[in-house]
């Protein structure tokens, strides 16, 4: 698929009540704030079957924390939020000579969640691929469709440049400044969904291995 650039256009007024200030600071939040959902990826990795917290750390750290593993009390303390939630429920308790261990199992509610996660786009902003990644390599796991995700992703991405392409043309120095940084950086976004796209097949070899 190929990738097409949104960064022609015509100048646009400025619309009233609108503050393009107010939108730069906007920008600049979210070109400094990442997110992830640790939450959905545990739900998605219990789509497999039952697991305790302690294989739910170890698998969690296996496909996604490479810089970044999970300590035992996220995944508990995570745990304990879902359960409350309904999103999981206890399926049993193992010993095996030790401590008690819970085991844990995704209710239809928590897969229902998992699917709502994964269908809805992610806001558009730089250093969004750890999120984007974990979605991707998830939908391969769980056998959900990775080429709808990134699709549905691609067209957020390119309804949100259009945005700033438009405001930009309306702009300050200052504005013009700040949204081809944001610009800059979802062009990078874009690209890395393309290099993702046409390498799936591998990606789904691996995970699945």
């Amino acid at each position: 698929m190929a990738w097409v650039s949104p960064l022609g256009g015509r100048r646009q007024p400025r619309s009233g009540g609108f503050t393009l200030k107010g939108y730069a600071w906007w920008v600049y939040i979210a070109c400094i704030v990442a997110g992830m959902s640790i939450s959905h990826t545990l739900l998605g990795l219990l789509e497999g079957g039952p697991r305790h917290g302690y294989d739910l750390k170890r698998t969690f750290d296996v496909h996604f924390g490479q810089d970044r593993p999970l300590h035992y009390g996220q995944v508990y303390a995570t745990m304990s939020r879902l359960l409350k939630n309904g999103l999981v429920e206890v399926d049993g308790v193992e010993t095996d000579g030790g401590p008690e261990r819970k085991r844990y199992a995704i209710t239809e509610a928590g897969v229902t969640d998992v699917e709502q996660w994964l269908a809805r786009p992610e806001k558009p902003e730089p250093y969004l691929q750890s999120v984007l990644y974990h979605k991707v390599v998830l939908a391969l796991l769980t056998d959900r469709s990775a080429d709808d995700l990134l699709d549905t992703q691609r067209a957020e991405h390119l309804r949100l440049m259009r945005e700033l392409t438009r405001r930009k043309l309306a702009g300050d120095l200052a504005d013009q400044l700040v949204c081809d940084h944001a610009l800059f950086h979802l062009e990078a976004d874009l690209r890395w969904l393309e290099l993702t796209a046409a390498r799936l097949d591998r990606l789904a070899s691996e995970v699945r291995s």
